[in-house]
């Protein structure tokens, strides 16, 4: 039954190319609607608190996990999709829910059991740097987001979409703290996640490439591949994953410079 819903959906369609019209109508969209969303949350909620504890901690807490919701049940879609159409009932470790831009819908989904303090601060800040550069990364080089399928396209570019709105809303709603001691809370979780990639990519034997970090070929991105051949495999990872560490920390630098201090609210978003 389930096979059968799935498979009606799938409507082929051309791949389409990176920074064709479509690509970039759809991006453009997508941002306009991110940043509308959370200044329309921000200003409704602003009354109570996003930061603090009580009413405005749990309005927030919800709006995370709602995101989380549906990451995880539009990856369920992906994942069945999968499944049942392109691989005829065989699974693909390589879509396996487990790369830098699934992060985030874990968070999200985990984020109202965190204790206040240190654990609710951290995980805002991830999804506003190392979340919210996935988001943006996988939109300026989309390739692996164009499928001859018109659902599992959206998919991909409106996932990364969900994941820039998300780094937008901890940052202009307050959550996520703007001291670099945050930002260094967030590495030792980026580091757990690289390892359960590795763990994943090892115990798999090479069917899967989950953070691109896969010990078994070079990196598979644009420009650190060349790295992972020229340097090899060991040392174009540690390239490549130094490389998110400071890009997430560019991105969380040029956030809390478009979204002034949470005190400037109600207006200013």
């Amino acid at each position: 039954m389930i096979g059968k819903l799935i498979a009606r959906t799938a409507w082929p369609m051309t791949p389409p190319a990176p920074w064709s019209p479509f690509h970039i109508i759809l991006s453009l969209l997508g941002l306009a609607w991110s940043v509308c969303l959370t200044r329309l949350l921000c200003r409704k909620y602003s009354s109570g608190d996003f930061q603090g504890s009580g009413t405005g901690a749990d309005r927030a807490a919800f709006i995370l996990w709602t995101c989380g919701l549906i990451l995880a049940a539009s990856e369920l879609y992906k994942q069945l999709f999968l499944y049942q159409v392109v691989n005829n009932g065989r699974y693909d470790w390589w879509y396996f829910p487990f790369q830098l831009c699934s992060t985030p819908m874990y968070l999200c989904l985990v984020y109202p059991l965190l204790p206040q303090g240190r654990p609710r601060k951290a995980a805002a800040v991830y999804l506003q740097s190392f979340g919210f550069l996935g988001g943006v990364m996988a939109l300026l080089e989309p390739s692996g987001l164009m499928h001859p399928y018109w659902t599992l396209t959206l998919h991909g570019l409106l996932w990364h979409v969900m994941l820039i709105f998300i780094g937008l809303f901890v940052t202009a709603s307050g959550l996520a703290d703007r001291n670099l001691r945050s930002f260094l809370w967030t590495l030792p979780l980026f580091w757990v996640f690289c390892l359960t990639a590795t763990a994943v990519n090892i115990l798999t034997g090479g069917l899967a490439d989950m953070f691109y970090i896969s010990p078994y070929y070079p990196v598979t991105q644009a420009v650190f591949h060349e790295i992972s051949l020229a340097a090899g495999i060991l040392p174009g990872i540690a390239v490549y994953l130094i490389s998110i560490c400071v890009g997430a920390a560019l991105c969380r630098l040029l956030l809390n410079r478009l979204y002034p201090e949470r005190e400037n609210f109600p207006g200013t978003l």
